[in-house]
């Protein structure tokens, strides 16, 4: 497998997506796993989750990872979540993600507000809930709470989102 470059930039924004391996179902059933690897590497690795969705094989996330490594941050939060897995599971060995994940740069408030919205309405694309509102594990509940969101939001038609998103 040929190694895959990523530009790099510190102060950009980033749209990432991470995919289990063969797409098994275990991250809603484990979400306290991936919050408590958040939670870790932050403690060494200082960055801010922006907007996330957290659904059973894949995950999507706007972050900034202001002076950190985005490969490094990324490893160290799929390492750290593998490890907890492993343990609560008794598992010795065992991929659990793909080897590489989708990032894409925000390029303007346009852009970034297009991912806030497919990231808030994945849950509904995916047929997990007819509304977006009535999924957990997103946070579509904090942007609700500032008044970003309606209530009404993504509930009686697709928001329209161009673009690519990685999945």
């Amino acid at each position: 497998m040929a190694k895959l470059r990523r530009y790099f930039k510190p102060g950009q924004i980033y749209f990432l997506t991470h995919v289990t391996h063969l797409r098994k179902p275990i991250l809603v059933n484990n979400v306290d796993l991936l919050w408590r690897a958040f939670e870790r590497t932050g403690l060494d690795e200082a960055y801010n989750l922006l907007a996330w969705a957290i659904l059973p094989d894949h995950c999507h996330l706007l972050i900034d990872p202001q002076d950190c490594n985005l490969a490094n941050l990324t490893r160290r939060i799929k390492l750290t979540f593998s490890a907890g897995y492993r343990s609560k599971y008794r598992l010795t060995s065992g991929r659990l993600w793909q080897y590489r994940y989708w990032d894409h740069i925000i390029r303007d408030e346009t852009d970034m507000n297009n991912h806030i919205d497919y990231i808030h309405y994945n849950p509904v694309k995916h047929g997990l809930v007819n509304d977006p509102f009535a999924y957990a594990h997103t946070s579509i509940h904090d942007y609700a709470k500032r008044g970003v969101y309606q209530k009404d939001w993504g509930c009686n038609n697709d928001p329209t989102i161009a673009g690519s998103y990685g999945e």
